[in-house]
C-alpha cells in the first residue's frame, strides 16, 4: 500500500514538473498582454463600447484609419521603357478592429483581432498598427 502511495505522489510530481506555458505566435498579443489599457487607449485612442463581465470588461476598440494609394505596375519594356500595365492603381482604406478584455486592475488579459484587412506590408493591418517591428538595435 504504501509503495502505491509513493509512486502516485512521485508521478504527480513527475507530471507537474511538465507543464508548460502556452506562448502566442500572435505579435498583438505578446506586445500589449500584461499591459495598462490606460497606455493602450492613450496611443490608439479611446474604446467605442465597453461591457463588464463580473471582474473583467471588455472593450471594443476601432481605430488606425489610414488611407494608401498603390500605384500601376507595369512590365519591363523594350529599350528600358515601360511596358503593358500588368496591375491597376488602387486605393486601399485601412482600418482595424479589436475586443480587448481587461481585469479589475485595467490590465489587459487578452486581444482579439474582429476586423482585420491585409496591410501594406504583410496579411494584417492589425498587426502593422498595433504592435509595429522594433528596428534592430
Amino acid at each position: 500500500m504504501k509503495l502505491r502511495t509513493f509512486a502516485a505522489a512521485g508521478l504527480a510530481i513527475a507530471l507537474a514538473g511538465c507543464t508548460t506555458i502556452p506562448t502566442s505566435a500572435d505579435p498583438i498579443s505578446n506586445r500589449w498582454v500584461g499591459q495598462s489599457a490606460g497606455k493602450f487607449f492613450a496611443a490608439f485612442g479611446p474604446p467605442i463600447n465597453d461591457v463588464e463581465n463580473g471582474s473583467s470588461v471588455t472593450y471594443t476598440w476601432k481605430g488606425g484609419y489610414k488611407t494608401v494609394r498603390t500605384p500601376a505596375k507595369y512590365a519591363e519594356g523594350a529599350d528600358g521603357k515601360r511596358g503593358k500595365q500588368i496591375a491597376a492603381a488602387r486605393t486601399q482604406y485601412l482600418r482595424c478592429q479589436a475586443e480587448i478584455v481587461t481585469s479589475s486592475d485595467y490590465t489587459i488579459r487578452s486581444i482579439r483581432v474582429v476586423g482585420d484587412i491585409p496591410g501594406v506590408n504583410g496579411p494584417s493591418y492589425c498587426a502593422e498598427f498595433l504592435a509595429p517591428a522594433q528596428p534592430a538595435q
